[in-house]
């Protein structure tokens, strides 16, 4: 079993950077993609960013490039999203997840380990 565990979410005003971390527990996440999501209230679960094992990324579009950064530090076992130039439409609930395999994803369905879950609100 994989435990995540979201943190670094918070109240931030518009223009603004927030760091989440991911950290996960039980077992190694080294060898295994880790991905970033979001829902907004009354949005389904939307893909931000993805983490392959060897290191390669990819972004959920044209919304959060170049304003997001997904990384990895394997030795804390721990995924990472800069987020900068914060915008009111990037407030949600932020999921971090562990994929079934190593290479980074969009799909949802291919994610199997879920974190609980971190609130970022972002004022105008």
């Amino acid at each position: 079993q994989v435990q995540l565990v979201e943190s670094g979410g918070g109240l931030v005003q518009a223009g603004g950077s927030l760091r989440l971390s991911c950290a996960a527990s039980g077992r190694t996440v080294s060898s295994f993609a880790m991905g970033w999501f979001r829902q907004a209230p009354g949005k389904e679960r939307a893909f931000v960013a993805a983490i392959s094992a060897s290191g390669g990324v990819t972004y959920g579009g044209d919304s959060v490039k170049g304003r997001f950064t997904i990384s990895r530090d394997n030795a804390k076992n721990t995924v990472y999203l800069q987020m900068n130039s914060l915008e009111p439409e990037d407030t949600a609930v932020y999921y971090c997840a562990r994929a079934w395999g190593r290479v980074a994803t969009t799909r949802i369905e291919m994610y199997e380990y879920w974190g609980p879950g971190t609130q970022v609100t972002v004022s105008s």
